[in-house]
């Protein structure tokens, strides 16, 4: 197991290093990795969410550029090393997030549709209407919802007068956010994606590995905009060397969640890890053949790597660590998200309150675009922490709604649940999780294992490390939380939340 000392200097395989970019959703990542897994150094910067309107949000892609380039530069300098001393880059990403830009210049075209926007919910309704949800969940593993891409770059073509006309004349190019960096990384030499990432655009056949002739015909969208698919591990291209002073080579892209199933060493089928941050993400790997859900789960490709295809089941929850944002900048309860597993363990429990953040509907296992935000059982004597209680147990809930789903598409029941994302830091929360879920909760030692699965599938396309054992033994474990709840608590709990669930769904449609 990995102690996460710093090697020493004396090795040259030890005094190279790898370079994870983790652009997420709120914020921009780098991290500097050692040959152990040990964090050497990194630098985050949040970058401005828009808000057009309540149900659509945006990002201005030169915010996620510029800010993803400079924590690149300042995780370099806090390592105390320099460029020539990167091995490789790897790239996580926010998925399904969406940026059309400009062929010759480069320059976005539109702001990046951020894969939390309900603004193609019509689109959406049409394509069901049409009958079409079984041909697009059968090739792509994914239902039918806003959450992906390829309905918001219909939305773009519909909306942005022109826009389609100058993507079927080769002008324009599409992305995720890891095609997007890479091809400023590259200035514009490179237009490529990850299997990962092509599998969450609802237009990717996660059987044949291709783009899709007939997905993409339905929504008019031109092939020629589509980004070359490469593995998740893979000499993908070469930095600008007018960016970081030298080349170096980018050799993972990958979406953040499946990034972070590889981090925690989810090699083995019917493993699977919980992703606390912006939403939530539970992934659980099937091996080297999908499997469909028939609860509510999605199909997803895991990664790529040397000739293999690894698939996952997963569950998403849009809102998870944004409701704590949302207790500091919406309600004003606490003045830094760090103060509210405080707040929340100062009372034993939420005293009956029940908060369910859907704040841009619900995802899986109830795919609900129009739900909104629901808070029930409310009393005089509800207290702002109270307040905060519910909203941190909402996390916990809607894991186990995931758990509860995944575990009968894949005719198993999980033994214990690696976590990992900024918000497993809160005990409380941690706890509560085990509670509900009546397994053991796993937190490993490096929490940050999104953009350490991005090092590891970089590291492993340059010979950094030899194999996935090398991974597998740099796993450590920082605590595990063992269940202490009765069950029949468990259930009553769990019955009460399901309640408050129904009652949120279907409102933005009156």
């Amino acid at each position: 197991m990995s102690n996460c000392a710093i090697p020493a200097s004396g090795s040259p395989k030890m005094k190279r290093y790898i370079l994870a970019l983790d652009q997420g959703t709120t914020s921009s990542r780098a991290i500097v990795f050692d040959h152990s897994g040990c964090v050497v150094s990194s630098a985050q910067m949040e970058f401005e969410q828009h808000y057009p309107l309540p149900d659509h949000v945006e990002h201005d892609p030169r915010d996620i550029w510029s800010s993803q380039l400079a924590v690149a530069k300042e995780a370099i300098d806090r390592a105390g090393t320099t460029a020539p001393y990167i091995a490789a880059i790897g790239i996580a990403n926010q998925r399904e997030t969406t940026i059309l830009w400009d062929r010759a210049t480069g320059q976005p075209v539109a702001g990046a549709i951020v894969w939390q926007s309900r603004i193609s919910a019509p689109i959406c309704e049409r394509l069901k209407a049409d009958g079409l949800e079984s041909v697009f969940r059968e090739k792509t593993g994914l239902v039918i919802d806003p959450y992906f891409s390829a309905t918001k770059i219909a939305y773009l073509f519909e909306t942005i007068p022109g826009l389609r006309r100058r993507a079927q004349s080769g002008e324009i190019a599409f992305g995720t956010v890891d095609a997007f960096l890479i091809w400023r990384l590259t200035s514009g030499q490179v237009h490529k994606t990850d299997l990962s990432n092509a599998s969450r655009t609802m237009l990717f056949n996660i059987h044949t590995l291709e783009w899709d002739d007939e997905l993409l015909g339905i929504l008019d969208i031109p092939r020629s905009i589509m980004p070359e698919v490469c593995e998740s591990s893979d000499l993908i291209g070469q930095t600008d060397a007018a960016i970081f002073g030298t080349t170096f080579p980018i050799a993972s892209a990958i979406g953040d969640q499946q990034s972070a199933t590889f981090g925690q060493a989810c090699f083995n089928v019917g493993t699977a890890k919980n992703t606390y941050g912006t939403g939530c993400f539970l992934l659980l790997n099937t091996g080297s053949t999908p499997v469909e859900s028939n609860h509510g789960m999605l199909t997803t490709i895991g990664w790529g790597l040397r000739g293999d295809v690894t698939y996952c089941l997963e569950g998403a929850v849009f809102v998870a660590g944004a409701v704590v944002q949302w207790l500091r900048d919406g309600l004003g309860i606490i003045d830094q998200s760090t103060e509210v597993e405080e707040l929340a363990s100062s009372v034993p429990d939420s005293d009956g309150v029940y908060m369910v953040p859907a704040f841009v509907g619900l995802g899986a296992p109830y795919w609900d675009p129009y739900a909104r935000g629901t808070m029930v059982g409310i009393t005089r004597r509800t207290t702002a922490a109270h307040i905060a209680r519910a909203a941190v147990d909402s996390i916990a809930f809607q894991s186990v709604d995931l758990l509860e789903a995944m575990q009968k598409d894949a005719g198993l029941s999980l033994d214990h649940l690696k976590v990992d994302g900024g918000a497993t830091v809160n005990d409380q929360l941690m706890q509560f999780q085990a509670d509900l879920l009546g397994v053991p909760v796993l937190r490993p030692m490096v929490v940050e294992t999104t953009a350490l699965g991005a090092a590891y599938l970089a590291g492993l396309a340059v010979g950094f490390w030899d194999d996935i054992t090398d991974i597998t033994d740099n796993w450590a474990l920082d605590r595990e939380f063992v269940p202490k709840m009765a069950q029949s608590e468990r259930d009553s709990r769990y019955s009460r939340w399901r309640e408050a669930v129904e009652r949120s769904r279907g409102w933005a449609m009156h």
